[in-house]
C-alpha cells in the first residue's frame, strides 16, 4: 500500500506542474463580483499608476462596469487595458483617475464625464484615453509622509520663527498696516471696476502684437536699416561727448553769468513792464500799422491797380442835386452886356440914367443873400462853374 502511495505522489505533481504550464496563473483567474464576459475595451494612459494591479476593478459612479485587464509600460508612462461592460455608455471625452476603496483599501480606475465642460460623443471599443484626461488621488502615505516631515523636519520650528518675524514688524505700526489693507483694498477694487478696459487693453495689444507680426518683415527691414545710423553715432561718438561737455561749460557760464547780472537783469525786466502794458493796450493797432509802413506810400491793393502800362483809376463822386440848385439860384447877380445891373427887385435898367441911385455892387464877397461878407471871409459857395456845378463835392 505504502509503495503505491508512493508512486502517486510524482505523478500527480507532475500533472499539476503540467497544467500549470498550460494557464495564465492567478491574474487570469476572474474575481467574484467582477465584470462579467463581452464587453469592449479601451486603453488609458496614466502618469503613475501606483499599486494598480490586473483584476483589479473599473467603476463608473462607484458602480462596477469592468476590471483591469493588463498594465504595461509604454515609453515614461504607464498603459492600461481595461474591459467595460458591452452596456455601458461613456462620452467620447471621458476622463480616468485611480481611487481608493478606503484608506488603506485596493486600487480601481473610475471613469466618469469631465466636470468643467459637457459630455460630448461616445466612447468607442479600443478608444484611448490619453494623459491630459487621466489623473490619481494623493495616497495616505504620501499625506503621512508629508506630516512626518512637517512634524519631525523643524518646519513648524521655521513656521514659529516666521510669525515671530511677522510679529515683530507690525508691532507699533497697526494703523500703518491697516491704512495699507484699505489702499490695497481700493487697488483691487478700482482694477475689479476697471476690468473691461484692462481687458479692452489686453484686446488691444493682441490685436498689435499680430499686425506687428504680420509686418514683422517691414519691421525686419526697419531694423536693419536703422544699423548704419548707429554706425554714424558710434563714428562720430566722440564729437557727441565733446558736444555734451561743451554744452555743459555753456551751462556753467550761462548760470554764472545769470546770477552776477541777476539785479540787472530783473531791473531791466522791470523796466520794460510799462512798455510790455501800452503794448498790450495798443492790441491789433501795432500789427496794422506796421502792415501800412511796409507798403507806404502806395496802399497794400495797388499791384490789382497797375496793369501793364497803365493804372486802373476808381473815384467815387457824390453830387447832391439840391446843393447845385441851390448855388444856381442863390448867386450874386452879374451885369449884362451894355453895363445894366439888375437890382434886388429883378428889373434891368441903365445905372447911368438921371435921378437913379447907383446900384452897381461894390467888389466883395458876398453870402447867399447878398449881404456883404467881412473882409477876409468868403462865400464858399461862390466860386468858379465848376464849384457852382459840383456844390455836393464842394460845399
Amino acid at each position: 500500500m505504502r509503495t503505491s502511495i508512493r508512486r502517486l505522489v510524482p505523478a500527480l505533481l507532475g500533472l499539476v506542474l503540467v497544467a500549470g504550464c498550460g494557464s495564465q496563473g492567478l491574474s487570469g483567474v476572474q474575481l467574484p463580483g467582477g465584470a462579467g464576459g463581452g464587453g469592449y475595451r479601451l486603453t488609458i494612459e496614466f502618469g503613475n499608476v501606483l499599486d494598480l494591479v490586473p483584476q483589479a476593478a473599473v467603476k463608473s459612479n462607484d458602480v462596477t462596469v469592468g476590471s483591469v485587464r493588463s498594465v504595461t509600460r509604454k515609453g515614461w508612462h504607464a498603459q492600461v487595458e481595461v474591459q467595460v461592460d458591452k452596456d455601458v455608455e461613456l462620452p467620447a471625452n471621458a476622463v480616468a483617475s485611480i481611487r481608493q476603496t478606503s484608506l488603506l483599501g485596493e486600487k480601481f480606475v473610475d471613469l466618469d464625464a469631465p466636470a468643467d465642460k459637457p459630455a460630448t460623443g461616445r466612447l468607442r471599443a479600443g478608444a484611448t484615453i490619453p494623459l491630459s484626461r487621466t489623473s490619481r488621488n494623493v495616497e495616505a502615505e504620501e499625506v503621512l509622509g508629508a506630516m512626518s516631515l512637517l512634524l519631525n523636519g523643524g518646519s513648524l520650528e521655521k513656521l514659529k520663527t516666521i510669525n515671530d518675524e511677522v510679529a515683530k514688524v507690525f508691532d507699533g505700526r497697526e494703523p500703518d498696516v491697516r491704512d495699507t489693507l484699505k489702499q490695497l483694498d481700493t487697488f483691487v477694487g478700482g482694477l475689479d471696476d476697471q476690468k473691461k478696459q484692462i481687458v479692452r487693453a489686453i484686446d488691444a495689444l493682441d490685436a498689435f502684437s499680430s499686425q506687428v507680426a504680420k509686418q514683422k518683415n517691414t519691421v525686419a527691414k526697419a531694423v536693419d536699416a536703422l544699423d548704419p545710423g548707429l554706425k554714424v553715432l558710434d563714428d562720430q561718438k566722440k564729437q557727441l561727448i565733446d558736444m555734451l561737455a561743451a554744452v555743459k561749460k555753456l551751462g556753467t557760464v550761462g548760470t554764472r553769468v545769470v546770477k552776477e547780472s541777476r539785479q540787472d537783469l530783473l531791473a531791466n525786466l522791470k523796466s520794460l513792464q510799462p512798455t510790455l502794458t501800452q503794448l498790450v493796450k495798443s492790441g491789433d493797432n501795432l500789427p496794422k500799422s506796421v502792415d501800412q509802413l511796409l507798403t507806404y506810400p502806395f496802399p497794400p491793393n495797388v499791384g490789382g491797380a497797375i496793369v501793364g502800362d497803365y493804372v486802373n483809376l476808381h473815384i467815387t463822386v457824390d453830387l447832391n442835386v439840391t446843393d447845385i440848385l441851390s448855388n444856381l439860384l442863390t448867386s450874386t447877380p452879374v451885369g449884362d452886356r451894355q453895363g445894366k445891373v439888375a437890382d434886388q427887385n429883378g428889373s434891368v435898367r441903365d445905372p447911368n440914367e438921371p435921378g437913379s441911385k447907383s446900384t452897381t455892387a461894390e467888389p466883395g464877397p458876398t453870402d447867399d443873400k447878398g449881404r456883404k461878407l467881412p473882409a477876409g471871409e468868403s462865400n464858399p459857395r461862390q466860386g468858379d462853374l465848376l464849384s457852382i456845378l459840383l456844390g455836393g463835392l464842394t460845399g
